[in-house]
């Protein structure tokens, strides 16, 4: 009967236990963080109104009520909206103290729908913005916060009423992500055991 070799069970070994380690960090680490995030921002909806916060604030902030005023409609974007069409989201100046913000004013299913709004106070929750960043710059580093912007309560003339923000749109896959990783070390030993036998056999 040949030896177990040295080599490849050492590597097998050592990448079975980054592995388990983890998955063990996803179940007992990051599942409990974002748990009590998910908390924090089921909770932000009944906490009292601020004010429109910078786009690239945290995402603490997220599903808060909160107002401002559009002074003046810069530009117009229309990003999609699944089932209702098209979000049309206008991107205002505050004045020079402002770093501006961007406001969901309603939605349509015309692409080239064009708002005649002017500005004003618009009041509403707080929801990402659309980010056209690829999903691969996430493998090679921290990615940028993603911008925010005011889903207004109330649709301009000529717009549909925005659907509410909504916690379920913030994904938690922590426990199926340390299920991926406990599954795929016990694959790797159940090959390599497979790979010990057949050598056994051959022997």
């Amino acid at each position: 009967m040949k030896r177990v070799p040295v080599v490849p069970t050492i590597l097998v070994a050592l990448a079975v236990a980054a592995m388990i380690g983890l998955g063990l960090w996803q179940l007992l680490d990051r599942l409990p963080q974002k748990e009590a995030f998910l908390a924090q921002l089921a909770a932000n909806p009944s906490r009292p109104a601020i004010a429109m916060p910078a786009p690239a604030i945290g995402d603490d902030l997220l599903f808060r009520r909160a107002s401002a005023t559009c002074l003046s409609p810069i530009s117009f974007s229309t990003e999609g909206a699944g089932n209702a069409g098209y979000r049309v989201i206008a991107h205002c100046s505050t004045g020079a103290e402002g770093p501006g913000f961007a406001v969901q004013i309603g939605t349509t299913r015309d692409v080239d729908f064009k708002p005649d709004w002017r500005g004003g106070p618009v009041s509403g929750l707080i929801s990402h913005a659309p980010s056209h960043e690829p999903l691969i710059a996430g493998l090679f580093g921290k990615t940028a916060p993603k911008p925010l912007l005011l889903v207004a309560d109330t649709p301009v003339p000529g717009l549909t009423a925005n659907a509410v923000p909504s916690i379920e749109s913030i994904p938690n896959n922590h426990l199926a992500y340390a299920v991926q990783w406990f599954a795929f070390a016990t694959i790797a030993l159940v090959i390599y055991g497979l790979a010990l036998r057949r050598r056994a056999q051959r022997g």
